[in-house]
């Protein structure tokens, strides 16, 4: 059997050392995830056509968004890695669990966190929950391309083995084997992908019917992730859920699959809603 794999780009994960301080490329993609979807976020509702009679956050109450969903994101994403990916390791040692600086983080916890936050800042404020989740929707694929290319760079949630792929790699610490680069497609369909998507149902009159946008973001990454995991190696700890394979497109259900599934059922009642409301 032929074997083909082309080099990995081994990148230094510390991309900036002040003395003790090391800064990763993965804590500067939530940080530039963040003020991107905040730049972007700002010029959504400063365009009043996009909306309608859509009641939204003004520009300047973006900055105090920013900080619930920031908060959001870190403590759900934290507690879903724990609760859904290594609960067992944690119970033993729950010291573990507020050390982050040693990696963890899940989606699908992130989502719930940044979810809860954005329901209290749109309680606190008056406004219309669906309305600030769309507008928070349409924004979070630049953090997930972004996180996504700092997972590539940090060689970790590698692929599958694909030996006969022209563009495999062999990734530190993942075994002789070539792999799918699994983190690049996942930022081509869950980052780039969904971006364009949603740009197109905003432009289509998206934020004037409210919850619809999150709807779309709901299904499209549910679609994307499950997607992707069939080229991804599911997670050491846990392995496959249901089924087993080692093929990139037979068999095995994976936690992130498991996840996106009531996700993909709620987008697609929030789509119903808005289309039944509009």
């Amino acid at each position: 059997m032929p074997v083909f794999a082309i080099p990995f780009p081994v990148i230094d994960p510390v991309a900036l050392q002040l003395g003790p301080l090391s800064v990763k490329w993965y804590g500067l993609a939530y940080v530039a995830g963040l003020i991107g979807g905040w730049w972007y976020a700002r010029r959504l509702v400063s365009s009043p056509g996009l909306w309608g009679t859509s009641k939204h956050p003004a520009a300047d109450e973006l900055d105090d968004m920013l900080l619930w969903v920031a908060l959001g994101v870190v403590l759900g994403g934290r507690l879903g890695f724990v609760l859904f990916y290594d609960l067992e390791r944690y119970l033993a040692r729950p010291q573990d669990i507020v050390a982050i600086w040693q990696g963890g983080m899940s989606f699908h916890g992130g989502l719930l966190g940044a979810a809860t936050a954005l329901f209290l800042f749109a309680r606190k404020r008056g406004y219309p929950a669906l309305s600030v989740f769309d507008l928070a929707a349409a924004v979070v694929p630049i953090g997930l391309f972004l996180g996504r290319i700092a997972n590539f760079i940090n060689a970790e949630l590698w692929g599958r083995p694909a030996p006969d792929l022209p563009f495999a790699m062999v990734f530190p610490n993942a075994g002789p084997l070539p792999r799918h680069p699994s983190q690049l497609y996942e930022a081509l369909g869950e980052g780039i992908l969904l971006f364009i998507l949603l740009a197109f149902v905003v432009r289509a009159g998206g934020f004037k019917r409210p919850g619809f946008v999150a709807g779309v973001f709901g299904m499209g990454y549910a679609v994307a992730r499950i997607v992707c995991e069939f080229f991804r190696e599911p997670d050491p700890q846990l392995g496959f859920l249901f089924g087993a394979s080692v093929d990139a497109l037979s068999g095995g259900i994976t936690m992130g699959m498991l996840l996106s599934l009531p996700l993909f059922l709620a987008g697609l009642f929030l789509v119903l809603r808005a289309r039944r409301a509009a």
